[in-house]
């Protein structure tokens, strides 16, 4: 991950190297970085010089140290909505319908660029993650299916190769694990689900390893779709069943005068 500095620049271009290394995806938030001798002798650079590019890229905020535990890629994933936007719309699910067609865009997109961009590290681990899908499949592990769910379409965007679209995409999904949207759990739950989104996960990676465009699009947009769908349906199935309660429940002598 580290190379050599050019020693014309020193400090300069080990700053200018790890924030390559953060812009790209390859350093995520949270990351630690190597122990300073380790880091130092990657980027053939003395220590008094890499603590001085620390120091810079600690101003920049773009890295943190922490006492006695080393240094950190800082969190960078800020949401792309304000705290007070995010609580209005946990209160209005309407607004459901505008994230799932922004996702249905950025992220067919997103599709249509790694099958045209994705280099063979990417595809490897698109298809490390869809292999993961499959044991948690079978072993009906639905939190790690959720969790590989949000994993996968993050492989997705980095292997678009587009960075101002990699960072949109993941503070999209910081929200999705947040729950701010939708319980992914509840979709999981559905009894056709499963099956479904493995499926639709699997022709969104063959379409990108095939490197074809419009069907990773189409595959995309057609797996946002069906997520969309589906969470109506089981929200049309909610409000059936409460009402439906609440029924059961009325007095008989109070129905029957009805």
């Amino acid at each position: 991950m580290f190379q050599p500095v050019d020693h014309q620049k020193t400090a300069n271009a080990a700053v200018e190297q790890i924030e390559n290394l953060i812009l790209k995806g390859v350093l995520h938030s949270g990351d630690r970085l190597p122990a300073e001798r380790d880091l130092a002798e990657k980027m053939k650079v003395s220590r008094p010089v890499l603590r001085d590019a620390l120091k810079i890229l600690e101003e920049r905020k773009l890295v943190e140290a922490r006492r006695g535990g080393g240094t950190f890629v800082c969190d960078l994933i800020g949401s792309i909505f304000s705290d007070a936007v995010v609580e209005l719309i946990a209160r209005h699910p309407s607004a459901i319908d505008d994230y799932f067609e922004f996702r249905r865009g950025i992220e067919g997109q997103a599709a249509a660029q790694a099958a045209e961009r994705a280099a063979p590290s990417d595809l490897q681990r698109l298809q490390d993650i869809v292999a993961q899908m499959h044991t948690a499949h079978e072993a009906q592990d639905l939190t790690e299916e959720a969790l590989l769910d949000v994993e996968f379409h993050h492989a997705v965007g980095e292997a678009a190769h587009n960075v101002v679209m990699l960072h949109t995409l993941r503070s999209c999904y910081r929200l999705l694990e947040n729950g701010v949207f939708y319980n992914r759990g509840r979709l999981y739950h559905h009894p056709t689900a499963r099956n479904e989104l493995l499926q639709q996960h699997l022709a969104i990676a063959n379409a990108i390893k095939d490197g074809d465009p419009v069907r990773a699009r189409r595959a995309s947009e057609a797996h946002i779709d069906y997520v969309r769908g589906t969470l109506a349906d089981a929200e049309k199935l909610d409000l059936r069943e409460q009402l439906a309660g609440l029924r059961r429940t009325k007095p008989l002598k109070q129905a029957a005068r009805s």
